[in-house]
């Protein structure tokens, strides 16, 4: 095969025993590769009641036919499981270097099953595949257990693992990559620990063929110099370049829309002392990259004394938002040192700081007394915002319950409590608000894994890209479109980030030049896949645009086998009823007749009944899920 090595590795731990499956043009012209390859194989291996946290919940490795090649930031590979957190739709992606070196090794995709009698790891050298045991790693973090392994293997090896948190089974311990690169949301982490499983080592010697490598490099080329050069080139480097995506911080609190204290507003007043220049002027040591990536927006941030004195990578924008603004904490050295705990124990840096704001609330409103905890849990009390993440990653005390997520965790506090845990289908929002930006609230609505940006979100009215938008959507809507509380045309511009990202996420390549910024998109790609693969049908952008569409349809259809229906795409209640306070955004509140009434046409574009939220029949058969028909009862 041309894009792809046509194999998938199928580990069993209980048994110790590696099978090899071989794929062909079929499955990947379907599929395409990552995201969709792994949503075939979740259907295929799971059932609507699977446990997650079970042995026969798989943990699915993929990566894409860019991955590994000249095409730029293609260093990525998706984890996906059932999720722990959510109870549905679980899927995770990392940078750095696993992916291409799996890749390398000669694998499309890894299918683990199964859950060791002891703690192991498993290295995958080539066409060696070790089971080692982890009974020394066991209870160790992620620095020491990377080094373990690579003083074993040797220093070239990727590891991808867990920390404490994973082992743990805390329901959002992520998997981490490189040291400090996170496959992050979703409780992948709690997937890998339940099966006793402490990490994956990789390295590989084969290459990556093309059908037509003159032309296929000629196409990489071009979307590398569309990113390094002109506008693209100049804003790249004036953002994430130069301070990564903490670039955010101040361009996204001054449109009112950086969550502040647990999403009760979108404006942080001491925003200037957790933003970008803070980090960039005293904290920065140095700047990375990932495999491939032209771009380089990943930094190395360190705090050189005192009781938060650390060296750690990042912290990502979404770090800052969920340990700063939304905890109201504006002491950047504690938001460094808690990302860096994060890093050790393998920690969603998202859902921790949420569900550590939540906890906030809850304590202020006198949910939670000193009877649950003795931390003084107050907005800006930087200490205990640390001392309840290393509870959380040990399951101590309050840190048992609140590792369970924000919305289990109501549910046991009781009360008013669950009007405070600001999640959408168990999966605590990331940083933006659906009251200062319409299209966000779409995003976070009908994300298949729960409320989060990487699916769907539009950066098109965000950052301001009316030319782009125009291009895209025609001259006549770009008014409404930039206009961010105007509900008009959102649901499509949505649908079609989802169709776009799909792609994106089976290709593998990264957000950033795809949606931050907006540089490449579909005419690009169905130049590059041909000359990659071989499979002619991916140059004509209708069919690309169906095949997003069926991993689109068949990631919402897992979902509705698990039991969702249109309440699982409800907003949390903050969002309907509490206005904002102060800033641009000051009064804000999304009507929720607004809100169901975009959701209304999104369903409608993407061929779902806007009753129940589910595919109708025709869609899917359009696609060619007839299987998912034929599984499924009661569907429009």
């Amino acid at each position: 095969m041309y894009g792809y090595m046509g194999k998938i590795l199928k580990i069993d731990l209980s048994r110790q025993k590696v099978t090899i499956e071989e794929i062909d043009d079929g499955f990947a012209r379907t599929y395409l590769g990552g995201t969709g390859f792994g949503a075939k194989l979740l259907w295929d291996l799971t059932i609507g009641d699977t446990d997650p946290l079970a042995p026969e919940n798989p943990l699915i490795f993929t990566t894409g036919p860019t991955t590994g090649t000249a095409y730029p930031s293609s260093g990525r590979y998706v984890v996906i499981a059932k999720s722990p957190l959510t109870g549905c739709w679980g899927e995770a992606h990392c940078g750095g270097h696993w992916g291409p070196l799996f890749k390398a090794a000669g694998y499309d995709a890894a299918v683990i099953l199964g859950r060791a009698p002891k703690p192991v790891y498993i290295s995958i050298i080539d066409d060696d595949i070790m089971f080692h045991s982890a009974k020394a790693l066991w209870g160790r973090n992620v620095v020491e257990t990377t080094d373990h392994i690579k003083d074993n293997l040797g220093k070239k090896v990727e590891v991808n693992g867990i920390g404490p948190a994973g082992e743990n089974l805390v329901k959002f311990a992520c998997i981490m990559s490189g040291y400090w690169r996170a496959a992050g949301r979703t409780g992948m982490g709690a997937v890998m620990g339940s099966k006793n499983l402490k990490a994956v080592a990789v390295d590989g010697s084969k290459t990556v063929e093309a059908a037509d490598l003159d032309r296929f490099l000629d196409e990489a080329r071009e979307a590398v110099l569309k990113l390094t050069t002109g506008r693209w080139r100049e804003f790249h480097e004036e953002t994430l370049g130069k301070f990564g995506t903490p670039s955010l911080v101040s361009s996204i609190n001054e449109i009112g829309r950086l969550p502040t204290k647990n999403h009760q507003n979108g404006f942080y007043e001491q925003a200037e002392l957790i933003d970008e220049h803070m980090l960039r002027d005293n904290y920065r040591i140095s700047r990375d990259s990932c495999f491939g990536c032209a771009i380089m927006c990943k930094f190395l941030s360190g705090v050189q004394k005192g009781k938060y004195r650390c060296t750690t990578g990042g912290p990502e924008y979404e770090s800052v938002m969920a340990y700063g603004s939304n905890c109201d904490n504006s002491n950047i050295e504690s938001i460094i040192y808690a990302n860096y705990l994060c890093n050790l124990y393998g920690l969603d840096t998202i859902s921790t700081g949420c569900v550590v704001a939540f906890a906030i609330e809850c304590y202020e409103r006198g949910l939670l007394t000193h009877a649950h905890t003795d931390l003084e849990l107050k907005w800006g009390n930087d200490e205990a915002i640390v001392e309840l993440t290393r509870r959380i990653a040990n399951r101590k005390g309050l840190g048992d319950l609140l590792a369970e997520g924000s919305r289990l965790a109501a549910q046991e506090i009781g009360g008013d409590a669950p009007r405070y845990a600001i999640h959408v289908k168990g999966l605590e929002l990331s940083g933006q608000d659906g009251r200062a930006q319409f299209s966000v609230a779409i995003t976070h609505g009908s994300n298949v894994r729960g409320a989060d940006h990487l699916r769907n979100l539009s950066c098109l009215e965000e950052l301001g890209f009316p030319e782009v938008t125009a291009a895209r959507f025609g001259e006549d809507k770009v008014k409404a479109i930039q206009t961010l509380r105007s509900p008009d045309h959102k649901p499509q511009i949505v649908a079609d980030m989802e169709l776009l990202y799909a792609i994106v996420d089976s290709l593998l390549t990264c957000k950033y030049g795809t949606m931050w910024a907006p540089a490449l998109y579909f005419d690009d790609f169905v130049k590059a896949l041909p000359p990659l693969t071989g499979i002619e049908a991916f140059g004509d952008i209708r069919y690309l645009w169906t095949t997003a569409h069926r991993i689109c349809a068949l990631r919402k259809a897992y979902n509705v086998r698990v039991g969702h229906t249109k309440k699982d795409d409800d907003l949390p209640v903050r969002l309907f009823k509490d206005r904002m306070v102060g800033g641009p955004t000051d009064g804000a509140v999304l009507p929720e007749d607004v809100y169901w009434d975009m959701m209304a046409k999104y369903y409608q574009i993407m061929g779902y009944d806007p009753e129940t939220s589910h595919p109708r029949k025709g869609t899917l058969k359009k696609l060619g899920l007839d299987f998912v028909v034929k599984e499924l009862q009661n569907l429009p």
